[in-house]
Order: C-alpha cells, then structure tokens, then sequence
C-alpha cells in the first residue's frame, strides 16, 4: 500500500506540489494526469526518492520513506521508470538487467533476468549495446525491463507510451494490462493520452497546479467540470 499525507515540496518561492494526500493498493492500476507543469513527474520523484518533501510523509506498506534513499525505496518495492529512457552506456541490455536487479535487492537471479528479456520482448536484443543498439520502443521496453528487475510491488511508469505511434500505444497497453496481471504489481502511470488512460485504468488521479483536483474512475474524473477546465481553461455547463 502506497499512502502520501499531506506531501508538500517547495523549491525556493516555487510550489511544485501543495498538500496532496492519497493512497493505493498494489492491486490497482491507476493513471495520473494533468496539464503540463501540473506536478506529475515531482509527485513519482517524491515516491521515488529522487526528492524529499519539504513537508508531508510518504509511507509504503507501512514503512515511512519520507526520507530514506533511493535503494532503501527499491528494496521495499518501488520501481519505477522515466520518461526520457536511461539506458546505462557501454552495458548490453542484459547487463543493464543485471544491475538494476543487483541495486533493488543485492543479488542477481540469471533465471529472472531471463523471465524479464522474455516478458518484454528482449530475448533478441539482450546481447546488444542498450545504448546505442535499440529502437525507440526497444528503449521503451528496457526502461521497464529494468524497473521490473528490482522486484518491485508497485511501478511508477512516466509516460512509457510517449512518443509512440498507434501500434506501439497498442502493444504497451496490453503488456502493462498483461504485466499487472500476470507478476501482480501495483502500477501508477503518468500519461497523456486520455483515451489509453481510460482504457488500461480504472482508477485515475489528476493533479493541476501540485494540487489533486480529482480522484475516482475515468469516466466521472474526464467529466469533472475542474478537470475540464484545468485542460481547456473554459468552465463548462
């Protein structure tokens, strides 16, 4: 269970997130959106450890990580991706694997490493130079064969679908819906795309101005008249 209370960080005379409050079960799938600017990506550096919040508690499965490092977050099961993949140079993308398993929980299972290539469609490419070797969606699939390798109990992924066309937006639905299913892992997914968020979620939170303004299933949040109006900047009858 991801619980966030009351999370605030200030960075000098900047709000970047203002008093945001909620939790989910590592049964869910939800999607966090919002305009551009609207704290999203701070929000999963927060869960994340990447940043500490200047007031507020982040707790995981009970444990307060308010202000423990990033390992620490990994080996209670956070993982997470980002959304500019970051391939780790001269390493072939098994290797990329190994680490990443090594950082979330301090040993390496070849076997898993395996299941993992499998899974994401890398089997082919597992010997290949990560950093140069690999398509776009290759990246994309890496950035989440990585987080995967660390065992996590929750994933936040940061828009893995950006910069996809139609058919890649396809395939990565149905491997996140397929994944969330089959490993049984929490997934909080930042995403634009409003029409893919409502198809792989049923839960989704929305952030504007690092305030939440909305909290429920896709249908009632996408017809909220504030959440119309943070997008549109128009009331709406």
């Amino acid at each position: 269970m991801l619980k966030l209370e009351g999370v605030t960080i200030q960075f000098g005379g900047l709000t970047a997130l203002k008093d945001v409050s909620f939790s989910m079960g590592s049964d869910q799938l939800v999607g966090l959106v919002g305009p551009n600017g609207a704290g999203k990506t701070t929000l999963f550096n927060s869960i994340s450890g990447l940043v500490r919040p200047t007031r507020g508690r982040v707790e995981f499965d009970g444990i307060e990580l308010s202000r423990e490092p990033l390992y620490r977050r990994a080996r209670v099961g956070i993982g997470r991706t980002f959304q500019v993949p970051q391939p780790m140079h001269e390493l072939t993308v098994r290797e990329n694997l190994i680490v990443a398993q090594r950082f979330g929980n301090g040993k390496v299972d070849h076997g898993r490493i395996k299941e993992i290539l499998e899974f994401m469609d890398l089997s082919a490419q597992a010997e290949r130079d990560a950093a140069t070797g690999l398509a776009l969606q290759e990246l994309k699939r890496l950035e989440v064969a990585k987080a995967l390798a660390t065992e996590p109990k929750l994933l936040l992924l940061d828009e893995v679908l950006a910069g996809l066309e139609t058919n890649g937006k396809r395939y990565f639905t149905a491997k996140l819906e397929e994944l969330h299913r089959q490993f049984k892992i929490g997934i909080l997914i930042i995403e634009h795309d409003i029409e893919t968020v409502s198809t792989l979620c049923d839960r989704v939170v929305v952030l504007n101005f690092g305030q939440l303004i909305a909290d429920g299933t896709p249908d009632a949040v996408f017809r909220d008249p504030e959440v119309i109006k943070s997008y549109t900047g128009a009331d709406h009858a």
